[in-house]
């Protein structure tokens, strides 16, 4: 039999469903990938072998059907999952086991998908390297000694390291994408209010987006339709059906499409090789029938700061919640001290330097006399950055660029300069600030390092299928001429 961990999550699902392989082999070959090497990628908190192969069982049972029947998942550590560890990538929430599901774990399991447990993250989804975790650094499966990028460094690593075919990540303003991209993997960001964010851990809840990470398109585009959707749990979520996006996946044609190269999102300070792979992405669009044009988004430049004032502000209300009194770490509750002491004592010691950094930023900007100032005004450009979209929207189908500026950096290189970390997320935030759906997808490999280049694709709020239109098509193309080495297997392992 072939090694089950190489294939992709649409061959699995055939091949549980002609019962070449049982779900329950499926799960076990996977368990068994991540019992070999994730000593090394580090890409995992939590195995949960008991409740995969219970989920498999029910597969194999006739129980459940589904275009995703008995495929493994890997689920980022902030998305709830009843009785399951849940922490954030964080010390505060130490021994805290969820008493509900997240609506995206309700639908996974109601589709069948075989959960096989929690990947590590920057603490909180704050950071863009995993670095910041409280449990130590996820390792890049292409060079151990780089990030996966983050903040959902262990999803992204766990699906490069074929310890899971597909996963569920995070994106508040590059999570999910920036470690696609650094990874050779697909993630994707859908359109805000796409997929519910009922169960999900919040950072910024103006920005948060969970989706999919994946190694083909397919993939991503299955795993999309199982998650996405209503959910009247979630007050923002779009009460709309959600794009076909798995038939513009096999679609491949994207003849006539009308491509927008953003013109403020790419030279100066960023790498020769992703320029490279990123200009020979866009001409083989041209040579697949697409429409190439140039588009400016002036304010885009302002996208970086406008952030960093918004994500802190937001930050800084939703940790409040983590006051040592409801759940989670609790320090220097002897009987003596006053609650406002012990919570002192706890967010000192729970909360690691990323995360103070940003809550103090955003009670700073949320603070009497300061609020207009900061981000009040940094709303105005989010204003801004959204009307920008909506003019080149109005001039073309999708807009792309680099999904990052720089291929992956080694760790310990940027872990003391915040200012050159979130360098990392410049392409990818105008999104989140925005709120359409945003892909990337892998493009090659940068000549001077070898490590994957992803190529960023923008379409307007519930345009989703656009993505996987664009992304299937040049997916399709790219294949013969790079090989595909994530479909392979990353050379670190």
């Amino acid at each position: 039999m072939a090694d089950l961990t190489r294939l992709t999550a649409t061959e699995l699902a055939a091949t549980i469903a002609t019962k070449d392989a049982s779900a329950v082999e499926v799960a076990q070959a996977h368990l068994d990938r991540i019992a070999a090497v994730d000593e090394r990628v580090h890409a995992f908190l939590h195995v949960d072998a008991e409740g995969a192969l219970a989920q498999a069982k029910r597969v194999d049972a006739g129980e459940i059907s589904g275009p995703l029947a008995g495929v493994p998942l890997a689920l980022k550590d902030l998305i709830t999952m009843r009785g399951i560890p849940t922490t954030c990538g964080s010390r505060i929430l130490e021994g805290w086991r969820p008493p509900y599901d997240a609506t995206v774990v309700t639908r996974l399991r109601d589709a069948g998908v075989v959960i096989l447990g929690k990947t590590n993250m920057d603490e909180f989804a704050m950071g863009s390297s995993t670095e910041h975790s409280a449990f130590g650094p996820t390792h890049n499966p292409w060079d151990l000694d780089r990030i996966p990028g983050g903040s959902g460094g262990g999803s992204a690593a766990a699906v490069a390291a074929f310890e899971a075919p597909i996963a569920i990540g995070t994106d508040t303003g590059g999570s999910i994408r920036q470690p696609g991209a650094v990874t050779g993997t697909v993630g994707v960001k859908p359109t805000y209010g796409g997929v519910s964010r009922y169960g999900l851990v919040a950072l910024a809840s103006s920005l948060d987006q969970a989706g999919p990470c994946a190694r083909t398109v397919e993939d991503a585009a299955l795993l999309h339709a199982v998650i996405g959707g209503h959910d009247p749990l979630d007050s923002t979520s779009i009460d709309a059906p959600v794009p076909d996006v798995v038939a513009a996946a096999r679609r491949k044609d994207i003849k006539g499409l009308k491509v927008g190269v953003v013109r403020e999102l790419q030279g100066e300070g960023y790498q020769a090789g992703v320029e490279q792979r990123f200009r020979e992405a866009v001409a083989l669009l041209e040579q697949l029938g697409a429409e190439v044009h140039e588009v400016s988004c002036p304010h885009f430049e302002y996208a970086l700061p406008a952030y960093y004032l918004i994500l802190p502000s937001e930050c800084s209300s939703n940790l409040a919640r983590f006051d040592s009194i409801r759940y989670g770490l609790r320090v220097g509750d002897d009987g003596e001290r006053s609650a406002e002491e012990v919570m002192a004592l706890t967010r000192e010691a729970g909360f690691g330097a990323e995360a103070k950094r940003r809550i103090m930023l955003g009670t700073y900007a949320l603070s009497s006399g300061y609020y207009d100032a900061y981000y009040g005004s940094a709303q105005k450009v989010r204003t801004l950055i959204t009307r920008d979209f909506e003019a080149a929207f109005a001039k073309v189908d999708v807009l792309v660029s680099p999904t990052t500026p720089t291929t992956a950096f080694r760790i310990g290189e940027r872990i003391d300069d915040p200012m050159a970390m979130y360098l990392a997320d410049l392409c990818t935030i105008p999104s989140n600030l925005a709120g359409n759906a945003s892909m990337s997808l892998p493009v090659g490999l940068a000549p001077e390092d070898g490590l994957p280049v992803g190529l960023q694709v923008m379409a307007p709020p519930m345009a989703d299928d656009r993505l996987y239109l664009l992304g299937g098509a040049l997916e399709e193309a790219l294949l013969g001429s790079w090989g595909a080495p994530i479909l392979e297997g990353a050379p670190a392992l």
